[in-house]
């Protein structure tokens, strides 16, 4: 086995685990925000999340230029100067391009790579196994897939997950279906002898995408209230389950209205209202309406979020 994912694979105590933001990217007069990009990834890491995801779906990364994301990855890589991972997001429906950014991703010094399933196209399961093994065949870096059939259309499916954990470089999988149930058939497919890291990608069933067996969750709602998400995954790994309960039926109305209006822009709301970035989205994403704010408004106040 390579011996990158020997380390970054060791059951619960994985590198890959806990709260790790699927970070905005702030925009100012039309450009990305370098400064509050800096300072919204050190407010994280002084807040306690386990790792960051830049230029993801949250990072509206389907509006950012080439030259844009990878400038985006840097930064990140840059300022978290490895006291956290960085898993850069680097996926595109061109896997030539897929490449490009994995590459870039690893020469920028990332821990991983973030590669969500090929949009648009509808290939099969075929079609997604070559894809990411395109992927693993030309880059020496640790891939995590990222499944989001209410964006991409296509679904990996558990068997797909399971042969493709056999290649070298693919290490985990950000799952963002909702389905808990993805948990426990990816692990009886893969088997005890592999492990593979499974994260979250879907704020309200995190926990119990964590009693399942999870590591964690690539989380939206952490970019508003990074504490209380690290807490909460944190009082889950020290087995305190009544408090993980607690934190997270506080936070249940945030999580729901993080979707309330389109991704990011709730998110980028909060931000704004907290004085950490400007609300911009880009095009064709607009941002939140009165409707929308009154809906995040009540949902900040029962979780104790106060701008």
């Amino acid at each position: 086995m390579d011996h990158s994912k020997q380390h970054l694979n060791r059951g619960k105590n994985t590198m890959f685990h806990g709260s790790i933001p699927a970070l905005v990217t702030p925009f100012k007069n039309g450009a990305v925000d370098k400064k509050a990009f800096a300072e919204l990834v050190e407010r994280q890491i002084a807040s306690g999340s386990a790792g960051l995801v830049p230029v993801g779906t949250t990072g509206e990364t389907s509006t950012l230029s080439t030259d844009e994301h990878k400038a985006v990855v840097s930064l990140c890589v840059e300022v978290a100067a490895g006291r956290v991972p960085v898993i850069a997001g680097a996926g595109s429906n061109s896997t030539d391009e897929a490449i490009d950014f994995v590459g870039h991703a690893k020469a920028a010094g990332a821990d991983a790579a973030l590669v969500v399933c090929p949009y648009y196209n509808n290939p099969n399961q075929d079609g997604l196994y070559a894809h990411f093994k395109a992927i693993n065949d030309a880059v020496a870096m640790p891939v995590v897939l990222y499944n989001v059939p209410g964006r991409t259309i296509v679904d990996l499916q558990p068997a797909t997950v399971a042969k493709l954990a056999r290649l070298p470089n693919i290490v985990g999988i950000k799952d963002a279906t909702g389905d808990m149930a993805r948990v426990s058939q990816h692990a009886a497919l893969i088997g005890e002898g592999e492990q593979f890291v499974q994260l979250s990608g879907d704020d309200p069933s995190a926990l119990g995408h964590l009693a399942m067996g999870g590591a964690g969750c690539i989380s939206v709602t952490a970019n508003v209230m990074p504490e209380a998400c690290a807490a909460m995954h944190k009082a889950f790994q020290a087995g305190d389950f009544e408090t993980a309960q607690t934190i997270e039926r506080r936070l249940i109305a945030l999580h729901k209205s993080m979707f309330c209006s389109p991704s990011p822009g709730p998110a980028k709301y909060v931000l704004h209202r907290l004085g950490l970035c400007e609300p911009d989205v880009r095009l064709p994403l607009t941002p939140p309406d009165p409707a929308a704010h009154e809906q995040i408004d009540a949902a900040m106040a029962l979780a104790g979020l106060h701008a």
